[in-house]
């Protein structure tokens, strides 16, 4: 296959050829792994290779299914790959080798993809960019200065340069729908407990992440979660059951929503101008599809709400921090971790458990006011950040005093935290550009459970505005 051919395809379409056996799963493999080694060091979007195992397993009769035989490549955090490094982008954890896959991963295999390396985050997927001490900073194929987005940004990295169709993302208050914003690409933050999670990396009384990943296709994205989006028999709890295929979504009408939309920050600040109007545009494109739009700002306190979740967020990182002592048997030397990470994890130590419960208790009330609005409206609009991507070490968690950083990402982050609170699923469509070429996501959210109205209006909006043919510079 040849080298531009390979990156014009999406993972349905490849699955599709390897099937007819117009290729190999082999040949596309080596496809891709030309692309990583062309655009990678430019990129630093990849830090594990784990090429012969992979080619081991593409020559071997592979599970059928629509995906069959497409490259793939998982995030470094908080989850377990055989035999792969899993650092969660930390020094302290830099010699942490799993001994068996997870969950989600054997479903990924079981799917037919063909894992065959890792690729960069930030240390615990704290940051809304993905500039580590440990694997270094992570740039975006649209313009190398500029930040690719976190934590999830070495996936879209690699989609974006065309490394793969589709890459694992987590997303814990942005994470799979920041960098598809920064990088041109579709994410989708499913439903809490759509997919399995592992089990002593989510924080029970306050679970936020969620797995699955960023794509060029909608069609892809549903495709995936067709194949890792059914109930685990250990979990207690599980998202509400489809009603049918979301690979089946993506093709069906989504009839007449009614779409509330805000070009109001919900801390109050002033929203970026290009920002703005990119949202007003969509508002009006919705419009002309048949929906029925209003707008209506967020029922939300931000100030309240980053204030309710402070103490359960550091009392996590801190309880995070004094497991991975306990299993090093020593302390964690101050160089092992970078200095956000450290002022939340001593903060997180001196958290008493009355704030403790209050400030869930506050939190949960809060989400039940966002969830509200979707008695009123089926999606929300927003954009899903505040600035178009600055520049890498803008945010930068290597700085002596986190406050800096911690002000810098309220800037650019302050829409997408409230749908992991509530649980809700909630997309990165690429509808937009700054001035300059700087990718712009929208992002709509829907009840939760509702991925169906999603994967629609997603498919909807890839046929009125397509955006496949959108390649950034590090691409061909």
């Amino acid at each position: 296959m040849g080298f531009a051919e390979y990156a014009s395809f999406d993972a349905i379409a490849l699955a599709e050829k390897i099937r007819h056996r117009e290729l190999s799963a082999l040949e596309v493999l080596e496809a891709a792994i030309e692309r990583v080694e062309r655009w990678n060091p430019k990129l630093n979007a990849v830090i594990h290779r784990a090429y012969d195992e992979a080619r081991r397993v593409a020559a071997q009769t592979l599970p059928s299914g629509p995906l069959a035989g497409v490259p793939f490549l998982v995030k470094d955090l908080n989850l377990d790959v055989a035999g792969w490094p899993r650092t969660d982008g930390s020094v302290a954890l830099r010699d942490r080798i799993p001994e068996a896959d997870a969950e989600l991963v054997r479903r990924q295999r079981g799917a037919g993809l063909v894992l065959f390396g890792k690729t960069n985050t930030p240390e615990f997927g704290i940051t809304g960019t993905t500039e580590g001490r440990l694997f270094g900073p992570c740039r975006n194929p649209w313009n190398p200065e500029h930040i690719a987005g976190g934590s999830s940004g070495g996936a879209a990295a690699a989609v974006a340069s065309g490394m793969v169709p589709m890459a694992h993302a987590s997303d814990g208050l942005g994470s799979i729908r920041i960098p598809a914003s920064c990088c041109g690409l579709f994410g989708l933050k499913i439903s809490r407990d759509r997919n399995p999670w592992q089990p002593e990396d989510v924080m029970r009384a306050l679970p936020l992440s969620v797995h699955h990943c960023v794509s060029r296709t909608v069609r892809d994205s549903a495709a995936l979660l067709d194949a890792t989006g059914y109930p685990e028999k250990r979990a207690p709890w599980a998202a509400p059951r489809k009603e049918r295929s979301y690979l089946e979504e993506v093709g069906r009408d989504p009839g007449s929503l009614r779409i509330a939309f805000s070009t109001e920050r919900p801390d109050g600040r002033l929203l970026h101008p290009e920002v703005k109007a990119a949202v007003v545009e969509t508002a009006k494109l919705l419009e002309s599809l048949g929906h029925v739009v209003e707008e209506r700002s967020l029922p939300l306190n931000q100030a309240l709400l980053y204030l309710a979740y402070a103490p359960a967020g550091s009392a996590d990182a801190a309880a995070r921090v004094a497991e991975i002592e306990e299993r090093l048997g020593r302390e964690l030397r101050e160089d092992e971790l970078e200095p956000l990470t450290w002022s939340i994890v001593r903060r997180g130590r001196t958290v008493p458990g009355e704030q403790l419960m209050r400030g869930l208790r506050l939190l949960h009330k809060l989400v039940r006011d966002v969830a509200s609005l979707f008695e009123e409206f089926d999606v929300y609009l927003t954009p899903v950040k505040g600035t178009p991507p600055p520049k890498i070490g803008h945010i930068d968690p290597l700085a002596p005093d986190p406050s800096v950083l911690n002000q810098r990402q309220a800037e650019s982050f302050p829409f997408t935290a409230p749908f992991n609170m509530s649980g809700q699923p909630a997309m990165s469509v690429p509808l937009a550009s700054s001035s300059d070429g700087r990718p712009l996501g929208m992002q709509f959210a829907a009840r939760y459970g509702d991925e169906a109205t999603l994967f629609r209006l997603a498919g909807q909006l890839e046929a009125a505005r397509p955006w496949i043919g959108k390649k950034p510079p590090l691409y061909g």
